[in-house]
Order: structure tokens, then sequence, then C-alpha cells
């Protein structure tokens, strides 16, 4: 196998890191690796902010509770989906800014932070770094906004801490390809066709050496979807001025 994809096979959100800072030719080459992705017509709407004040670190980590392994990591950036950068030369330009405020154009920079986010975590693994995602951020979107500075039309996605592993989980069971991959045609059937892989992840869980559990993948999904969560984000994005249209 590729040794690029048998690195990738071996991910796991890591949350529990040494308490050694990276060095900076470490984290540029992680910047240099997150600027290099795909962008969509090339507007590379994203802004990357590292976390370097403990102070404010904390105050971040106790609003999307991971205190423990945002405060003790390597590094902690926030992803920023931005397009106030392209709102500015528009304004210059005596143009509407109409084509920044739609639908369209949130999710262009919401992919294009992803993408720049998710290079960087391969890079990070590449490395013999580990990462997690921190989404938690947005438990109080407006509040992280606040202490960041953020201007209109800017999106703060997620959080990725980047450090040195001190243990890690198992890596956990994927959906199997015959259930998420399909030739030419969305297959219902076969979506939703999770009794086998059900099995595979209760003895995931089950058997695992940390925080082992009694579920499995349709039941924690139950857990997770039953509910509205972050019901502000909406509100959020229209106060940075996107329609949502």
């Amino acid at each position: 196998m590729n040794p690029v994809i048998e690195n990738m096979q071996k991910h796991v959100s890591v949350r529990d890191f040494k308490n050694e800072p990276l060095s900076d030719d470490t984290k540029r080459q992680l910047l240099i690796a997150a600027q290099s992705g795909s962008s969509s017509n090339f507007v590379q709407a994203f802004s990357i902010i590292e976390i370097t004040d403990l102070k404010l670190r904390d105050q971040i980590a106790q609003i999307s509770n991971s205190a423990s392994y945002v405060n003790q990591t390597g590094t902690f950036y926030v992803f920023v989906a931005d397009l106030y950068r392209q709102s500015q030369m528009l304004n210059e330009a005596g143009e509407s800014l109409d084509g920044i405020k739609h639908m369209e154009q949130l999710l262009v920079a919401t992919v294009d932070t992803t993408i720049a986010a998710e290079d960087m975590a391969i890079a990070a693994e590449a490395m013999g770094l580990g990462i997690c995602y921190i989404g938690g951020i947005r438990n109080d979107i407006s509040k992280i906004a606040k202490l960041l500075n953020l201007p209109k039309y800017t999106f703060p996605l997620f959080g990725l801490t980047v450090g040195i592993p001190a243990s890690k989980n198992q890596v956990k069971p994927r959906l199997p390809q015959k259930i998420q991959v399909s030739t030419n045609t969305y297959d219902a059937n076969k979506s939703t066709d999770l009794d086998e892989y059900d099995q595979t992840v209760s003895q995931y869980y089950a058997n695992r050496e940390s925080h082992p559990a009694n579920t499995n993948w349709t039941q924690k999904n139950l857990d997770f979807f039953k509910e509205v969560r972050r019901p502000d984000v909406g509100k959020f994005l229209k106060e940075q001025g996107f329609s949502l249209r």
C-alpha cells in the first residue's frame, strides 16, 4: 500500500499530548501544508490564527469543553472561513457585496478552510505528531469571534490541536465501502444496511483500552442527532453578513 495512505489509515483523534511546544520550523512546515491544498477558483477563503496567549487559549478551551488537550499541546490553531478580504476588494472596486453574502460563497469558504485544515492534519501525522479537531469552539461562536476580533464575512469553523501524543486510542473502524461508495447513482437501500457495521463498532467500543462503552454506530448517531445543537450558529452567520440564501 502507498505509505501516505497507510499512514492516513492510522489516524486517530489525540486527546492526550505531551506538554512540549512545537518548534518554529515544524509550525512553518505545517502552515505550508495547509496553504498547499485545493481552493475553489483560487479564492483561498480561509485564515489561520495560532493561539499562543495562554490566557486566551484557556478561554477557548473552556468554551469548547476541551481544556486538557487544548491547553496542553504543541500548538493550537483556529481555522476561520474568511471572505473579509474579498469584501474589501469589492468595496474598493465600488461593487455590490451580494456575491459574498449568499450561501454558496459561505460553502466555498467552509470547504476551502476544511481542506486547509485536513492538509495540515495529514502533514502533522506524517511528522509523527497527533491532532484533534475542536468543533466545540462553536459552543459560543459569538464569544469566540469577539475574543479573536473577527470582522464581518468570517466564521470560526473549528480549532485544531497539534502536538506530540502522550497516548492514543485504537483506530475506529470506518464504514465499509460497500455502504458508503456507489456507482453512478445513490443506493438508498445499501447506504442504510448497518447491522454488520454496528456489530463491528460495538466490539470496538467494548474492547478499547480507554473509556470502553456499550454502544454502536447507530446509537451514537441517534444520541447526536436527536437534539438541536448550537442553534445560535445560523443567527451568528447572519450577524456576520451572510444571507443564508
